[in-house]
């Protein structure tokens, strides 16, 4: 291969980006990442967790993150409260967020609280109000765009992990641990 292709599993509070540009101290990616020359495909907001491509492919960077392409990413979301089918039916229509009309989207509850590494710092929990996990797969990447879906139809975002790019899993990579892609993962971004 050429090109370098990493994946990693960004944990909370961490930016998707080699440098700190806040006067507050901040991880970032280079706390992780020894690999020159390589940028995220796509961001995690520093409140999200989970996969993140790295790639110093620029064609392969633009295919995978140009709206146009309809590359999916596909989010384990836990929301406050237990959102209804409605609910759920106005997220996989698209709902209005800052003057914009959201994709289709694929929308479904998770029967069982995923089983995923624990958040430092956890979650806030409140004993009066349940929450719920939602997958949802978006083929659109708009700023903090699924945070501001779940609020659109009254479910604030309460923990958010990427768990899918197309077909690249989450699985099996630790929080803050990176590998190179293989080359049949590689084929299956083509």
């Amino acid at each position: 291969m050429k090109h370098r292709y990493l994946l990693f599993h960004k944990p909370y509070d961490v930016l998707t980006q080699f440098t700190n540009d806040s006067p507050e101290p901040r991880r970032t990616l280079k706390d992780f990442i020894p690999v020159p020359d390589v940028y995220a495909v796509g961001r995690l907001d520093r409140d999200s967790e989970g996969l993140l491509l790295l790639t110093d492919d620029g064609a392969l960077q633009h295919r995978l993150t140009d709206p146009r392409y309809e590359h999916p990413r596909t989010y384990w979301v836990q929301v406050e409260g237990s959102p209804t089918p409605q609910a759920l039916e106005q997220l996989a229509k698209g709902v209005d967020i800052q003057e914009y009309r959201t994709r289709p989207a694929q929308v479904r509850m998770l029967p069982v609280e995923p089983e995923l590494p624990l958040r430092e710092p956890p979650i806030r929990f409140r004993k009066s109000i349940p929450t719920a996990w939602i997958e949802i797969t978006l083929t659109e990447g708009k700023n903090r765009q699924v945070r501001r879906m779940t609020a659109a139809v009254g479910h604030p975002t309460l923990r958010l992990v990427r768990v899918a790019i197309g077909p690249l899993r989450l699985e099996g990579l630790a929080p803050g641990k990176w590998r190179n892609l293989t080359s049949s993962e590689l084929k299956g971004l083509e």
